[in-house]
């Protein structure tokens, strides 16, 4: 458990954790990276703590470097239990650190923690702290994505620590995207973007343009690796928060007895004829992947049966889930097939109009006949189009 050196004199003092497979019903198959990392100077600082279960790790890193007694500051860009659980370890050891955080964070850390005897230091956008040779500066990240957020600058050597923003939920032993890859990077930073960061595209095509007037020539997240290339990553979010489409087609279905099965397959082959398409099953595929291909799709059709006069229960979870993440500017067809009454495809069209998507209804009675899955191709031949 060695700690790695990212730039000059700061190191990565974080944890990987390869079984953790779902963050809050987020699939993450490849695992999630705790990252925290240590900044030597006059003043020893630490950028975040670690989740509380690799404190240990966390602590033999920063031995390796210097006695742990010895940190100055602990910066808590995110009271969010993945980052700052193991934070009250950390100070246990540190008994003079002073924590660094927002007013939000401050007050946060009083719900999770008995912190009342510990050092605070409360900081606003813009402020700065020299710590010998180098200087911090904090930046806010309200609402990206929690009230408390803010991110680290290391002036001089123009790190960016960026908490959530820019990061991937993927264990990897490379600390950065280019050893990764950046084609592997970037396919995790964007499964991260859509089911974390999604609906708040508004708030972070602001912060982007906030960013234009500092200069970093190293991204480093709060998940996974970090970006030596930081106009690839900045790029891939001004993208995302533009909701700039594809030419795709998502397809996300369920089905009882094979009708509504049916109506997706023949619905993908349409829309193959005109734009890429992706056939996903509501039970059966990772939930992450198709709101990740939902993001920068141009259209999407969900379809669903009805049982008991309702929507299947696993697509109302998905549709959920979906409403929550806001996408936005895509064209929608709500299909699917009934016994007595075509309710789930009522239900489908109201929440993807509630979205804002301009959306085309197509109900089927019990198993679809000829005509009804040439009319289903002729709808997916639109989608495409």
């Amino acid at each position: 458990m060695k700690p790695r050196e990212i730039a000059d004199g700061v190191f990565w003092v974080g944890a990987l954790d390869w079984e953790e497979k779902d963050f809050h019903n987020f699939q993450t198959p490849r695992g999630i990276t705790y990252n925290s990392y240590l900044i030597l100077d006059e003043k020893k600082v630490v950028i975040d703590a670690v989740k509380h279960k690799f404190f240990s790790e966390q602590l033999e890193k920063i031995s390796k470097l210097i006695d742990p007694k010895e940190i100055d500051y602990v910066v808590v860009n995110h009271i969010e239990p993945d980052h700052a659980s193991g934070l009250a370890d950390l100070i246990r050891v540190a008994k003079n650190a002073t924590v660094i955080c927002s007013q939000k964070g401050k007050e946060g850390l009083f719900k999770f923690f008995d912190c009342k005897d510990w050092n605070f230091m409360v900081v606003k956008n813009g402020d700065k702290l020299r710590i010998g040779k180098r200087t911090l500066m904090f930046l806010d990240m309200t609402m990206l994505h929690w009230p408390d957020s803010i991110a680290t600058y290391l002036v001089e050597d123009k790190i960016l620590f960026s908490n959530d923003a820019f990061g991937q939920h993927v264990a990897s032993e490379e600390r950065f995207a280019e050893d990764l890859g950046l084609e592997e990077a970037l396919k995790w930073a964007k499964l991260y973007y859509a089911n974390i960061l999604m609906p708040l595209s508004t708030l972070i095509k602001k912060k982007l343009e906030e960013l234009k007037g500092v200069e970093v020539k190293l991204i480093a997240p709060s998940h996974g690796v970090a970006w030596k290339n930081p106009e690839v990553i900045v790029k891939s979010y001004a993208k995302w928060a533009d909701f700039e489409p594809d030419n795709k087609v998502v397809i996300v279905y369920d089905t009882m007895w094979g009708s509504t099965e049916k109506l997706a397959r023949t619905i993908a082959e349409g829309a193959s004829t005109y734009a890429k398409v992706r056939l996903f099953h509501i039970r059966k595929d990772s939930w992450a992947e198709i709101v990740a291909e939902i993001l920068d799709a141009k259209a999407i059709a969900v379809g669903a049966p009805t049982i008991h006069n309702s929507l299947f229960p696993p697509v109302s979870g998905f549709l959920s889930y979906l409403r929550s993440l806001k996408p936005k500017n895509k064209k929608a067809l709500a299909f699917g097939s009934y016994g007595w009454n075509g309710v789930a495809v009522k239900e489908i069209a109201k929440v993807l109009e509630e979205l804002g998507f301009e959306t085309k209804q197509f109900a089927v009675k019990f198993k679809p006949t000829k005509e009804e899955l040439e009319k289903a191709f002729e709808l997916g031949v639109e989608l495409g189009k």
